[in-house]
């Protein structure tokens, strides 16, 4: 089992809160991930979780046990953390059985549970080797390997990898990806990396100075974010966010076009993504612009356009792109898929 609950849990550093009243239920055997900006608590969170913290209020349960103000190694879980954290003079096999040698663990208990964890991380060819002669990727699979051999109740990732480059990141993301099919634990996951919370999670914690902006699947968060924050930090282009006014039925753009309002209060943004926006001839569209920036990604190119009064706005469009720096164009949205934010920056 791995049900994990929060409730109403705080966090202070003297006069600072920086966890402001979190409650979250994670499933056993989700993959929750916490993502936000630095200095968001997402970090902070997951230590309260495995104990490294203590909670100034609130309590914590872990399937239905009340372990608020229980030790680490009470509460069964284990944490992967950026740094690798390996001992330098044990071989892998060393270092991924040394908690269950320490716990007095039968020797035949050991090497089974860390030949079976080497066999799940790919790790067999190297269980004689010091970590030394390991890449970045393998050492962080070793930290991981050492988590499986205590079969614990979840497992707790702090950003495990910020320290790889770009292609160990993509990689490394498709191990834990996969480990989390093959064991179905329970996992939490902090990062800063909005890539690796889409790709990886169950369900997105979006977290804003300390408290919860919006818990739910990548694809809830992407299509219907709750408030500006959610639409600007989830995808990458961000959301285009422009001034507007709306009355019955309709939305008008400062010196833009006008389209249907279907909201029942009032909104003063409009919100479209990159990819839902097509080009076409000036003039025409909700809004036209001179196109100041192409930027070409293979198999996209990304078009920033200068609207005015609407500001810059970025078009996504596959492969390379027509247009060039200085081309006067048009911007039509997919009415469809746009989003409208009230005053306060909640979604209408």
């Amino acid at each position: 089992m791995g049900l994990i609950r929060l409730n109403a849990v705080e966090k202070w550093f003297g006069e600072v809160q920086v966890i402001k009243g979190i409650d979250l239920e994670i499933d056993n055997g989700e993959f929750v991930v916490f993502v936000g900006p630095s200095g968001c608590g997402k970090s902070t969170l997951l230590r309260m979780i495995g104990g490294l913290e203590d909670i100034s209020r609130g309590s914590l349960e872990i399937d239905g046990r009340d372990v608020t103000a229980e030790p680490p190694s009470k509460r069964g879980l284990a944490m992967v953390f950026q740094s690798y954290a390996l001992y330098p003079h044990m071989s892998v096999r060393d270092n991924m059985g040394f908690s269950l040698k320490t716990a007095g663990a039968p020797k035949a208990e050991i090497t089974a549970k860390v030949d079976n964890a080497a066999e799940v991380l790919k790790l067999e060819p190297y269980l004689d080797r010091r970590p030394k002669d390991l890449s970045g990727g393998q050492r962080q699979r070793v930290a991981i390997g050492r988590c499986i051999v205590r079969d614990p109740t979840a497992f707790l990732f702090d950003e495990p990898l910020s320290n790889l480059d770009a292609a160990l990141r993509v990689e490394m993301r498709l191990e834990i990806a996969k480990l989390h099919h093959r064991l179905k634990a329970t996992m939490i996951y902090v990062t800063h990396d909005q890539v690796e919370a889409m790709t990886l999670a169950d369900r997105i914690v979006v977290l804003e100075f300390g408290k919860i902006a919006q818990v739910g699947t990548p694809k809830e968060l992407y299509e219907r974010p709750a408030n500006l924050f959610v639409a600007q930090f989830i995808g990458s282009p961000k959301m285009n966010v422009l001034p507007c006014r709306t009355d019955a039925g309709a939305f008008h753009l400062e010196g833009g076009g006008t389209g249907a309002f279907a909201g029942t209060a009032p909104a003063v943004n409009l919100g479209i993504r990159p990819e839902h926006i097509s080009l076409v001839e000036p003039g025409k569209g909700e809004c036209s612009g001179v196109v100041e920036v192409v930027e070409y990604l293979g198999a996209d190119s990304f078009i920033v356009a200068d609207c005015g009064a609407l500001g810059q706005i970025m078009a996504r469009i596959q492969g390379d792109s027509p247009v060039k720096p200085g081309a006067a164009v048009g911007l039509s949205f997919d009415t469809e898929r746009i989003s409208f934010f009230s005053a306060d920056g909640q979604r209408v």
